[in-house]
């Protein structure tokens, strides 16, 4: 152990104590060992250190800090040393504010259109995923602070998130789920990983052995700390064997007393204790070790500018016919849409990042060069229609040669905790692009959301443009790419259907209830369009430019690819070459074609270059589910380098030696992940698949409500109390969403409906303790008085413990 020295002078208590936060944001400090606390905080695209009431989980504003563009937004830019500067400039802000622990980036999969923290994540592919987020994490830890990499794993919905079960086959869970944070691992370096709030195959991630001990401790050799998601601990002596070191928040002491209580038991071993002690230390020390020199303030105007250079290389052109854009010198442009005039430039919930500066279009317009001849915001920003507006906009929009139209989805659409209902833009935008439409054909359509949305819509614009989620400076960014200033290089990181219902998971998504099932396997995203071969409306990978690339003379080696790149048109660009490799063989079932490497170029006009994409240990793997590991099948491959998913450039055979690994399946008995074709698998294929029975994907509504029971389950408790309480939030919630306070009813759901009891306990710092929410499940459960005579009698106790301690310390 790297801190035997000190644990050796600890105290078993002392050392329990260190296993809790000290309050919503810092760990325990043990003052007499010189042991101080350090503060974590929420920050994928800027830093959120809440300035005031820092005991109250996500509802105060942070202290001001760039918001650079979400992750969903840097993805496309698909540039790994761009995500690492963004990464250098969020260290550096963590450590101006005295931030030990930054909580990102996340790099879950986007595998369903509809989740709602989509925004946050980067790809639906753990390859680009896993590169883009190294990249973050290098460039943070760089200051000698840490990244903590999150949520670890298979957490792809926001419903139920607390206590839904997540059934997904091994091979899936390798291949797709967990590769990105292997990457995060292997070449981030992460110090520090957060598990998720659900569970895996029926068991809590930060409590799953297989998860934390085979895969993430042994196989790829992680020595740093792992967090739990805010109130994400349920049993926390089986999270400390697992080796889930810190529990966040602070459970004022309480689960302390339980490792304290383990141990004299016997039920956990002491050393395991120092083991995990030892983790945390090494935590502490190494990123308190940051701010021994001194630190002055970040430079703000650089870091904006910073923010506006990263927008800019992300933002993907979708549409340009008649090559509408560039917009031409002296043509008058009509501004419409509310997004102009308050930009939508970051996602809602924990993330929520308080900017030092924020542009809007309808500022930035005279450096910009294009002349406006006039605004109108033409919609209600959450959905109200309002046909005054729509003429008012119709009238200016008469008056242009170009509308510019802002439009996409509001703050209370995407956010953290809940999932979009539908991948619609709000029908009362739509409503007006018709009518723009009739008056002024020549419309440019600038989308800002963070996610993909359908757009049957499409035929009506000329241009469009996807700005995603920009942050501060995106509103200035999205401009320079409309006047030419900037050559759009942003790439989609994900596919775009043409309606929802193509997508493959769309009848299993979300978990309703007890369990979500990962029907499709390794089939998500492009995997699934090119292999179904379904139409979409962008593929993954699409992207256009001002300017024409042609690919030429492929060659491959054992190492890797070379090619020629040429910029065919008239101004200077980049372009992202992808690599995508797909077997032959039809031995064991697998998506077409899979991405294994890409690379961003600059290349002026006239120009050709010669590009090198190397192959690495994840070119040609998959996961056997017999022998247990990665292998090679014996096969020969179609190496392929395209510009799109869907548009391959080039291609050649290459013939891959094997691991002479046992074939995993039987083929005849998974048709349908042999065809590719899983929009529709049955019960018994799926459970072929994962080899048991699936488990009861609802409630037992027939058994009391326990710990791990939603409040959402109170619409059918025995008591009349737990009914009572959950009408009323109903009841509370229609009321808020009536008077236009569709916010605050979403923080309803996030955190009262979908909460589990025990997060009750885990979420209030000690203000309800265990013995208390036992009372109130006796409350819910139908034993009312019984109940709130416990809870009285608990409540009181806990009252006069605090006191006791207080006066003890106060003797001290």
């Amino acid at each position: 152990m790297k801190y035997k020295k000190w644990i050796e002078q600890m105290t078993l208590e002392e050392k329990a104590s260190l296993m809790s936060g000290k309050d919503f944001w810092q760990t325990q400090d043990i003052e007499r060992l010189g042991i101080n606390s350090i503060f974590l905080a929420d920050g994928p695209h800027g830093i959120r250190r809440q300035a005031v009431a820092a005991d109250k989980l996500g509802l105060n504003e942070g202290m001001p800090a760039t918001c650079y563009p979400t992750a969903a937004t840097v993805a496309n830019s698909w540039n790994a040393e761009l995500g690492e500067k963004v990464g250098e400039y969020l260290g550096e802000e963590a450590l101006a504010q005295r931030v030990n622990v930054l909580l990102g980036p996340g790099v879950n999969m986007k595998r369903n259109p509809l989740c709602g923290r989509n925004f946050e994540y980067f790809s639906e592919d753990p390859y680009l995923a896993g590169k883009m987020a190294a990249g973050y994490i290098r460039g943070i830890q760089s200051h000698g602070i840490s990244a903590c990499v999150k949520h670890f794993a298979a957490n792809n919905q926001e419903e139920k998130r607390m206590t839904i079960d997540t059934i997904v086959d091994e091979r899936t869970l390798r291949e797709l789920y967990l590769t990105a944070f292997e990457i995060c691992v292997e070449e981030g370096k992460t110090k520090s990983i957060m598990s998720s709030y659900n569970k895996l195959n029926g068991t809590y991630t930060n409590e799953h052995m297989h998860l934390m001990q085979d895969i993430l401790r042994n196989e790829w050799g992680y020595t740093g700390t792992v967090i739990t998601e805010w109130g994400g601990s349920n049993d926390r002596v089986q999270g400390l064997l697992a080796g889930n070191e810190l529990e966040m928040p602070t459970t004022a002491g309480e689960t302390d007393k339980e490792i304290v209580d383990a141990i004299k038991s016997g039920q956990l071993s002491e050393e395991v204790l120092d083991e995990a002690v030892d983790r945390l230390l090494d935590l502490i020390f190494s990123t308190e070790a940051a701010f021994q020199k001194p630190i002055g303030q970040f430079d703000v105007e650089k870091h904006h500018r910073v923010s506006q250079k990263v927008a800019e290389e992300s933002i993907v052109l979708l549409k340009n016919d008649e090559n509408i854009l560039p917009l031409k010198f002296g043509k008058k442009v009509a501004v419409v849409g509310e997004f102009a005039q308050n930009a939508r430039y970051q996602g809602a919930g924990s993330s929520i990042v308080n900017p030092t500066i924020l542009d809007h279009t309808m500022d930035c317009f005279e450096e910009s060069g294009i002349v406006s001849i006039g605004y109108e915001p033409g919609f209600e920003r959450y959905g109200k229609k309002n046909q005054q507006k729509i003429d008012q906009a119709c009238e200016l929009a008469q008056k242009a040669d170009v509308v510019l139209l802002y439009i996409g989805l509001d703050e209370a659409t995407e956010a953290d905790g809940l999932d979009r209902k539908n991948m619609k833009i709000p029908d009362n935008q739509i409503d007006l692009l018709e009518a723009l439409y009739e008056v002024n054909t020549n419309i440019i359509a600038i989308i800002s959301c963070g996610s993909a949305v359908e757009m049957p819509w499409i035929g009506k614009v000329k241009g469009l443009l996807h700005g995603y989620l920009g942050g501060q400076a995106g509103a200035r960014a999205i401009l320079r790419v409309l006047s030419g200033d900037v050559n759009p290089s942003g790439k989609l990181a994900e596919s775009y259907p043409l309606r929802y219902e193509d997508t493959p998971s769309y009848k299993h998504f979300p978990g309703k209830e007890a369990t979500v099932e990962y029907r499709e396997s390794l089939y998500i995203g492009y995997r699934y369009y090119d292999t179904a071969e379904v139409d979409v409306l962008f593929p993954f990978g699409f992207g256009l430019s001002y300017t024409s690339f042609e690919y030429t003379d492929l060659k491959v080696d054992r190492k890797g690819v070379t090619f020629q790149l040429t910029n065919t048109g008239d101004r200077a660009g980049m372009e992202v070459a992808q690599l995508y490799v797909g077997c032959t063989s039809d031995n064991i079932f697998r998506p077409k074609k899979e991405l294994k490497g890409f690379k961003k170029v600059f290349i002026n006009a006239g120009e050709s270059k010669h590009v090198r994409i190397p192959f690495d240990n994840k070119t040609f793997r998959y996961f056997n589910v017999k022998t247990n590991k990665w292998e090679i099948e014996e096969a020969y491959y179609t190496i392929m380098i395209g510009a799109s998913s869907a548009d391959i450039k080039l291609q050649q055979q290459w013939f891959a030696e094997g691991t002479n690994a046992p074939l995993p399946y039987e083929k005849e008995k998974l048709p349908s992940y042999y065809s590719g074709k899983v929009n529709d698998v049955s019960v018994e294929e799926f459970e072929q698949l994962i080899g048991r029975k699936i488990p009861e994907p609802t409630w037992d509504r027939t058994q009391p409500l326990g710990y791990n029971d939603t409040i959402a389950q109170c619409q059918y408790a025995k008591g009349w109390f737990g009914r009572v309480a959950y009408y009323s939030i109903i009841q509370t919630q229609r009321f808020l969403r009536k008077i236009g306070k569709r916010s605050t009813a979403n923080i309803m759901d996030m955190s009262i409906l979908n909460l589990p009891f025990r997060g009750i306990a885990r979420m209030t710092g000690g203000i309800v303790n265990m013995p208390m929410l036992d009372g109130i499940l006796l409350m819910v459960n139908g034993h009312f008085f019984k109940g709130l005579w416990q809870v009285t009698k608990e409540k009181a106790k806990l009252i006069k413990a605090k006191r006791k301690s207080k006066a003890d310390l106060m003797k001290n």
